[in-house]
Parts: structure tokens; C-alpha cells; sequence
């Protein structure tokens, strides 16, 4: 049974619900909020994220060995890498209303992490769910159950757009097109700052 439910539990995941115009509008303007201290909140999401997930660190040869989440706060590497996290996810943001814009982002990000980092693609789902989780405690006052629902089918639009990567080339098997994935351009996805397009 527990197989099955299992299964039942992925299959809903590799679907991700249509959201309507008015959820897209919240989930940006909810996200005009989180994005304004976006290194901060980058960083406690990670933080989190290795924290109750330690198996995670072993893809991050700059801070695997790190346990103090005081150490991991003041590493400039997790700093970095939570910046681009979250320049990530203000492209998708930003482009909610081009599907061929937020699929090709995610999917560049889904590569990178299948072909060249060999992340377990479980890791998206975690780590998706914990940054909900900060972001609903950070920002209690605007997280309503409305807001709740919209940000649920960001989080599947997130993974079910990553973990399509995965189908196409699983981790650790390669061909020869997948030598020439490239990760998304550090100069579009490493700012926490407001900008017009983070990807041209």
C-alpha cells in the first residue's frame, strides 16, 4: 500500500495545475515582498533546507562539512548560492505569464543540476516545500490560504518543470549533446536585486 501511495504521491507532483491569472498576480505580488530581502531569506531557506536535510550537502564541496547553521549564515559561498537560488525563481516569477519562458529557464536549471551536479531530483521537492515554509513564516501576515493555493501550484510548476530534465537524461548517464549543457548565466540569475528581465 505504502507503494502505491507512493506512486500516487509523484504522479500528483509531475502535474502541475494551470493557475489563473489572479493566482499569478498573487504569487507576484507576494514574491514583490519576499524578493526585497531576498539574500536574507535566500540564506534561511538553505539554511533550513541543510539543516533538516543533511544528505543534501554532500552536492556543496564549499560547505558539506558545515553544521553550525551560524557557520553556514556567514559562509559567502551558501550567501552565493542563495542568491541564485532565488534569481532563479524571480525569473520564473517574473515571466509567469510565458509558459515557454518559465519551462526553459527551469529546464536549463533541471540539466545543470541532472548532468553536472548529479542531484537526486527528491531534492527539488524538498527543497520547494522548505521554502515555503520560510516563506510562510516570514511572511505570516500575507499568507493567506489564497495565498497558500497559488504558492502550492508554484511549487509543482517549479518541480514538475526541473524534474522534466531528469526524464529526458537521468543523473549520471550522459551523451554527447549533454556535454554541451551550460548552467543558466550567472550575470541573469545571481542578483537579488529588482530588474526588468533576468533573462534575455
Amino acid at each position: 500500500m505504502e507503494k502505491v501511495q507512493g506512486e500516487m504521491e509523484i504522479e500528483r507532483w509531475e502535474r502541475s495545475e494551470d493557475m489563473s491569472d489572479a493566482e499569478k498576480k498573487v504569487i507576484q505580488e507576494t514574491w514583490s515582498r519576499v524578493y526585497a530581502n531576498c539574500e536574507d531569506v535566500g540564506v534561511s531557506i538553505l539554511i533550513r533546507f541543510f539543516v533538516n536535510f543533511p544528505s543534501a550537502k554532500q552536492y556543496f564541496s564549499q560547505f558539506k562539512h558545515m553544521e553550525d547553521p551560524l557557520e553556514m549564515e556567514r559562509s559567502l559561498q551558501l550567501r552565493k548560492h542563495a542568491r541564485r537560488v532565488m534569481g532563479a525563481i524571480n525569473t520564473v516569477v517574473e515571466n509567469l505569464n510565458d509558459s515557454e519562458k518559465v519551462s526553459s529557464v527551469l529546464a536549463l536549471v533541471g540539466k545543470a543540476h541532472a548532468l553536472k551536479h548529479k542531484v537526486e531530483p527528491v531534492y527539488f521537492k524538498i527543497l520547494t516545500g522548505v521554502m515555503l515554509e520560510v516563506i510562510a513564516e516570514e511572511y505570516a501576515n500575507d499568507f493567506t490560504p489564497e495565498v497558500q493555493r497559488a504558492w502550492t501550484k508554484m511549487r509543482s510548476l517549479i518541480y514538475t518543470n526541473v524534474i522534466a530534465a531528469y526524464k529526458e537524461e537521468p543523473p549520471g548517464e550522459s551523451s554527447d549533446s549533454s556535454s554541451k549543457v551550460t548552467e543558466p548565466s550567472t550575470a541573469n540569475l545571481t542578483c537579488c536585486r529588482p530588474t526588468e528581465s533576468n533573462v534575455h
